[in-house]
């Protein structure tokens, strides 16, 4: 979820905010540690150790819920409601394709083939996803979105979409703070 950060960093800066220090706040340091064990579990998917992809969901929901701190911390009510309707939304949208498909995500892999993050024996071997195919259902809500080291699909960028509403507007508190959320000495 780290592009999501760096997109919310990039408009936070085209905003005015200050970007490196709201970005560099306590509450996000649960969210930190659990972006880098889920970037541990990459490194060793891409280098063929796929033992921990069956940690894959718990890792995804880690990284959500402990956007909660932030939540509360800055009083971000109105847009963690927001982005929980992202939320429902990407996963009514990710169980659709999966119901018209046998109860599996269809993945159409394009770019992560070429960077060596795809495999098909990983794939083989996933309780939820399977290669798409022409006899795919529901193709636009599959996973097709590929970024290299993941293929996403719409309801997952969806779901991604509350991490961008959380720290765009956890930026824009620190920054409406006095002193722009600095202590005075």
């Amino acid at each position: 979820m780290i592009l999501q950060v760096l997109l919310a960093a990039i408009v936070g800066k085209f905003k005015g905010y200050r970007v490196g220090y709201a970005l560099t706040r306590r509450s996000f340091i649960p969210f930190y540690v659990v972006e880098i064990i889920y970037w541990y579990f990459q490194f060793n998917v891409f280098f063929g150790n796929y033992a921990f992809i069956k940690y894959a969901p718990i890792i995804k929901s880690a990284c959500l819920y402990t956007l909660i701190l932030p939540v509360f911390v800055y009083k971000l009510y109105l847009p963690a409601i927001a982005g929980s309707g992202f939320i429902a939304l990407g996963s009514i949208l990710n169980e659709l394709a999966k119901h018209a498909n046998g109860g599996k995500m269809p993945v159409f892999p394009t770019l992560s083939k070429l960077t060596g993050y795809f495999s098909e024996e990983a794939l083989a071997n996933s309780s939820v996803h399977i290669m798409g195919s022409s006899e795919t259902k529901l193709k636009i809500f599959c996973d097709f979105i590929d970024v290299g080291y993941s293929v996403l699909s719409i309801g997952d960028l969806l779901i991604h979409l509350f991490v961008f509403i959380i720290f765009l507007y956890a930026m824009k508190s620190v920054a409406n703070q006095p002193n722009g959320g600095k202590k005075i000495e």
